[in-house]
């Protein structure tokens, strides 16, 4: 048997005697697969998550520590750890992404309520619940932008003062996002894993959360790889987090200046670590879909480097780069 005939067959053990049907519903950049379930008119999520290369706990544990924040996870109806199988509530098949791009004029409300599910979740924070976003975990991540992106992608190696440039730079970037407050963090709350639901949004893919740098999930959300929106906008809408995070009591700084410095920066290790991943998945995993959103994210890369002084020999690395290698240079 396949795995879609084991999953077929679990699913009958919860509903003997019932015909059922298993569609495609989506698939993401892991092993990970899902398929919507009807049963008697009713339609569930059946997630795939085969336990060689994922482990389904982590995702469960979310799933607990977000629905007692009230925010809007799909309800957990079954699951089998052995063979790394969950059936979970449906939110739909419109995600923030769709919606964006079908109907952009209602991006604002959209936002509203993406930051407002956010604070909710940061609200409920608490050390030791979530692995911590430590300096370990956080280089490991920016360790993918010259392993895969620059060595496998571009093909470049760099030179003993290249390396010494970029590793003191990551420290510096680092250095800035250890010493932001800490809260929960999704690490992937993009317009991709949020569905337009009710209450909204529906919040997905939320198995990697971690107890780390405040303004994380807000450049996520933000500074988005799958869909652009221009520096002015962004603006607004972070200044609409700043305030209302202020006013629920999070730890964020008081002057906004500061507090956007830190956004940025926090947007700088994340932006490395996604050209790394999208670099990964195109060349070990064959999912070469992903090259297409490497052009935003290298977007929003160049330009926080080139405003601040700190980070103009990694904009100049970036510069080098490009002209080195003309025949990758849509992917900047």
């Amino acid at each position: 048997m396949n795995r879609l005939q084991h999953l077929r067959a679990w699913l009958q053990t919860r509903y003997p005697d019932q015909a059922l049907t298993l569609t495609p519903a989506s698939s993401d950049a892991s092993f990970r697969r899902y398929f919507r379930v009807t049963v008697n008119s009713e339609t569930f999520i059946a997630m795939d998550a085969p336990p060689p290369q994922e482990n389904c706990a982590p995702f469960l544990h979310a799933a607990e520590v977000f629905s007692r924040a009230v925010v809007p996870v799909p309800g957990v109806f079954a699951y089998d750890l052995q063979q790394g199988f969950i059936l979970l509530a449906d939110l739909g098949d419109t995600t923030y992404l769709q919606a964006l791009t079908a109907t952009p004029e209602k991006a604002n409300v959209l936002y509203q309520n993406a930051i407002d599910v956010l604070i909710r979740l940061q609200q409920a924070s608490a050390p030791a619940i979530f692995p911590a976003y430590d300096r370990a975990l956080l280089m490991q991540e920016l360790q993918l932008f010259p392993d895969w992106y620059l060595a496998r992608h571009l093909g470049v190696s760099l030179n003993p003062e290249q390396k010494n440039m970029l590793n003191a730079t990551f420290d510096r970037i680092l250095d800035n996002n250890l010493a932001q407050p800490q809260v929960y963090v999704h690490r992937d709350y993009h317009s991709r894993n949020l569905m337009v639901s009710t209450p909204n949004p529906g919040v997905l893919d939320f198995q990697d959360a971690v107890y780390g740098p405040i303004t994380y999930d807000l450049v996520s959300l933000l500074k988005d790889a799958y869909i652009w929106w221009e520096e002015e906008q962004i603006l607004d809408w972070t200044i609409l987090y700043w305030e209302k995070a202020r006013k629920a009591g999070l730890p964020v700084a008081e002057d906004f200046s500061t507090f956007y410095l830190d956004f940025e920066w926090m947007g700088i290790q994340r932006h490395l670590k996604v050209l790394g991943i999208f670099a990964r998945l195109c060349h070990r995993d064959h999912k070469k879909v992903y090259l297409q959103d490497m052009p935003n994210v290298m977007r929003h890369l160049r330009k926080a480097c080139e405003r601040y002084r700190e980070l103009h020999l990694l904009f100049n690395l970036l510069n080098e780069f490009e002209q080195a290698t003309p025949q990758v240079g849509y992917t900047f």
